[in-house]
């Protein structure tokens, strides 16, 4: 079983990619909708069919063009999130390597100082 941090962390990342998920399909479903809306009243303006139909059958149309839009960018949405925490994880697990390296040779140049320093204090005397 996972130590209650690392639970509590993916449930973070859950919610923040359910988040990010429920932004996308509200964007989308506005991006899909105002053009279908648009659609629509050009439709009332010009063709006979689309005024024939019925308004079940046009409401459903349009909310079917929303949906469509939310399902689309919810998941363009979702992709780019975990691309994201990928990237992050990657950049955090770099960084402590280059932290553990710039301590190892901190630690080097502070043994060769004072080596130096002993030798000089060697020939001083």
């Amino acid at each position: 079983m996972q130590p209650h941090t690392t639970m509590r962390k993916s449930k973070d990342e859950a919610e923040q990619a359910a988040s990010e998920a429920l932004k996308g399909a509200g964007i989308g479903a506005m991006k899909y909708g105002i053009p279908l809306l648009a659609l629509s009243f050009v439709g009332l303006a010009i063709s006979p069919i689309y005024r024939s139909l019925t308004i079940q059958f046009k409401v459903f149309v349009q909310m079917s063009g929303m949906t469509l839009g939310g399902w689309i960018e919810a998941d363009r949405r979702l992709r780019w999130y975990e691309q994201d925490m990928r990237r992050r994880k990657v950049m955090g697990r770099d960084e402590k390597v280059w932290k553990k390296w710039e301590g190892l040779v901190e630690e080097e140049e502070e043994e060769v100082a004072r080596l130096k320093e002993r030798k000089g204090k060697g020939e001083g005397s």
